[in-house]
């Protein structure tokens, strides 16, 4: 239990790397407010710090080193806790930093709460339990009212082990969260006001437990009064059961027609050093299968760029396989060595400068697509849920996840409106409203 004298101290959380990261911060936020903390935006004074950390690449682990230095330069008498991935695989070099206090790895990063009572260490006090392999549960609180998009965790850990990623030996073997336990969140977060679910976790495809996979998960939550949509975060293609096109292209049903599947490499020979699961040939006639199936689906997808032995003719056969398929978006990471992953010990090594090269290249190559993609949308009406307002616009999310911007003197967070689409600008599409549908 956490002592009295947390009560209404100052405490701030920060996020770095995946969507899975952020539901699980919003975790410890909720048991932050239950055990009385009043939370503050990361950077203003606090007497607690939590900084849930990545480890993906050397540059994430690059910014997770700023954020932890630059809270304790902010806050040196504050308790500092660093969590998560980074503190699982770069617990010394966390522990070199001076003024950390505590070093939790995955396995019990949600029980932050239970070492803070104890006070600033002379030394970090270092959790790095062996990760279980067992399906889990996850205690959350549910009390607090929250007018968002929601994470909903569903799974964690990964067994397919491609050979540049790190997130195996970070997040452990794959398992998948109580059927029972994650409904019972999923009902809480209907009752304190959420509309939509993005579903999260490592290799969510995979999920199972208690007889349910994925396509039945999602007809449970489908019929939770209340969510109105179901997102499904990133997920591998060779676990997307074809059930699912059906659902996302049903009006009557509240799963959106919108996937994010991971594609790292449109070359063949690259697939095969990267141990991917599946050939160019075959990845491409199934994201054209759910284009075909799905009205107005949004297909985004991952690239890496820069795996050692990718030539300018792989590169080259990435780009066009990129260009010649119906993609969204793509979101681009340059090769990074991670100690303990077969590519990392891999002769054919990339220059960096050539890895930022290609990068940057995909990237316009991306910017392009998402402005095509919006672009095709004009002047069509569709339903958008509001986020808060910036900068005196309402920005949110078109059901296939086309970021859209209104004015509006009402207050629109969290309420959904049928909006017309009218301008394609850089990031986003200027639309009109024309009809609530929350009041």
């Amino acid at each position: 239990m956490v002592s009295d004298l947390s009560k209404s101290r100052p405490a701030s959380v920060h996020t770095l790397g995946c969507r899975l990261n952020q539901s699980e911060s919003q975790l410890i936020r909720e048991k932050l407010v239950q055990a009385g903390y009043c939370l503050v935006p990361f950077g203003e004074r606090a007497d607690l710090g939590i900084i849930n950390t990545c480890t993906v690449t050397r540059e994430a682990e690059a910014k997770c080193r700023q954020a932890i230095r630059h809270f304790i330069r902010r806050n040196p008498e504050a308790f500092t806790a660093v969590v998560g991935c980074y503190s699982q695989m770069g617990t010394k070099a966390i522990a070199e930093i001076p003024g950390v206090d505590l070093i939790i790895g995955n396995q019990e990063k949600l029980s932050v709460l239970d070492y803070v009572e104890f006070g600033k260490n002379e030394r970090p006090i270092i959790v790095r339990e062996r990760i279980d392999r067992t399906d889990f549960s996850i205690q959350f609180v549910g009390d607090q009212p929250f007018n968002k998009r929601a994470n909903l965790k569903i799974q964690d850990g990964c067994d397919f082990l491609c050979s540049f990623c790190i997130i195996p030996f970070a997040r452990g073997r794959a398992r998948s969260r109580n059927v029972v336990n994650l409904m019972a969140e999923a009902r809480s977060l209907a009752e304190r006001g959420v509309r939509e679910i993005v579903l999260t976790g490592v290799n969510i495809g995979t999920f199972e437990n208690e007889g349910e996979d994925i396509v039945s998960l999602v007809d449970r939550l489908d019929a939770i009064s209340g969510i109105k949509r179901v997102r499904i975060s990133s997920i591998e293609p060779t676990t997307i059961p074809t059930a699912l096109f059906q659902r996302m292209g049903s009006s009557e049903h509240s799963l959106l027609p919108y996937l994010h599947i991971p594609m790292q490499s449109g070359s063949n020979r690259t697939l095969q050093l990267m141990r991917r699961k599946y050939t160019v040939e075959e990845f491409t006639g199934f994201i054209r299968q759910a284009v075909d199936a799905v009205p107005g689906l949004c297909l985004g997808t991952d690239i890496l760029a820069g795996f050692p032995g990718e030539g300018e003719k792989e590169f080259e056969e990435t780009c066009q396989t990129f260009i010649n398929n119906p993609f969204a978006y793509c979101h681009v990471f340059p090769f990074s060595e991670r100690d303990g992953t077969i590519a990392a010990g891999k002769a054919e090594q990339v220059p960096v400068p050539e890895r930022q090269r290609r990068c940057a290249y995909l990237r316009r190559l991306g910017a392009q697509k998402r402005y095509d993609y919006y672009e095709k949308h004009l002047g069509k009406t569709l339903e958008v849920l509001f986020e808060d307002p910036r900068r005196g616009l309402w920005p949110g999310y078109t059901g296939n996840y086309i970021r859209v911007v209104s004015q509006s003197s009402e207050n629109l967070a969290n309420r959904r409106a049928m909006v017309k689409l009218e301008h394609v600008g850089t990031e986003f599409v200027e639309g009109a409203i024309v009809e609530m549908i929350d009041r």
